[in-house]
């Protein structure tokens, strides 16, 4: 199996281990680094969640660093390269993970979290207070180029079509095409969009789990799911992908 990387939405990801560990001053610098060079060196190690939410299980300066990139710049700070946690590359990047860190912690100086550790954490903690303060008093006196920019992103986002509401929303016609896009052949997307039409005809789609256990199309004498889990998850990733 060939390791490879996925872009992933900053926003779908999360971190057990808080921002504030990080001097802000580094996270600053990084971040400028990862838009000036339209990515990150070292891409991070997440474990997905659900069909389009992932957690870090690695590279959390990296992480933090372009959660900041996207506050500086929304459009090229959107995604960021990862390695995802599957079933068939989990033990392989576990090990890769666990192996790595121990040999960082062996090749460090600092063996436990002493007083200048603390007084660290508290001055990061300062910093990103002060931070937050002066955002809040900015937006407070109707700075206009940050409300054009909070216009330009609710534009952006208006523009973008999650997913679930493919199944929820589109016409038969733009579902058979978004599907096509994804792979499948004319006959299997036509049988799936009537599936979807009569479905929802019938009660609106919840989740797009719901989607995968009622969509169900002929298949001999049966009856057949029309997307399985594993393709799904696929079409999530292109389409997420292809609409930020």
């Amino acid at each position: 199996m060939k390791l490879a990387t996925s872009l992933v939405a900053v926003k779908k990801i999360t971190s057990s281990k808080l921002r504030s560990i990080f001097a802000d001053d580094k996270l600053e610098e990084a971040a400028r680094l990862i838009l000036d060079s339209e990515g990150v060196i070292n891409p991070i190690v997440v474990r997905r969640t659900s069909l389009q939410s992932y957690e870090v299980v690695d590279g959390y300066f990296e992480y933090y660093a372009a959660v900041r990139a996207r506050e500086i710049d929304p459009r090229k700070g959107e995604m960021i390269e990862v390695f995802i946690i599957e079933s068939e590359n989990e033990e392989t990047l576990t090990k890769q993970v666990e192996l790595f860190r121990q040999q960082k912690a062996d090749s460090s100086d600092q063996t436990s979290f002493n007083f200048q550790d603390m007084e660290q954490f508290l001055i990061n903690l300062e910093s990103r207070f002060e931070k937050i303060t002066n955002q809040i008093l900015e937006q407070a006196t109707g700075n206009a180029k940050l409300e054009n920019e909070v216009k330009e992103l609710k534009k952006q986002m208006a523009d973008k079509t999650e997913p679930i509401e493919v199944f929820k929303a589109l016409s038969q016609v733009k579902i058979v095409s978004k599907l096509r896009n994804a792979g499948f052949n004319q006959k299997k997307a036509s049988q799936i969009a009537e599936a979807v039409e009569n479905e929802r005809n019938k009660e609106q789609f919840k989740s797009l789990n719901d989607v995968v256990e009622r969509v169900k199309i002929p298949h001999g004498k049966n009856m057949i799911k029309g997307i399985s889990i594993k393709k799904m998850l696929e079409i999530v990733d292109q389409w997420s992908a292809s609409s930020e």
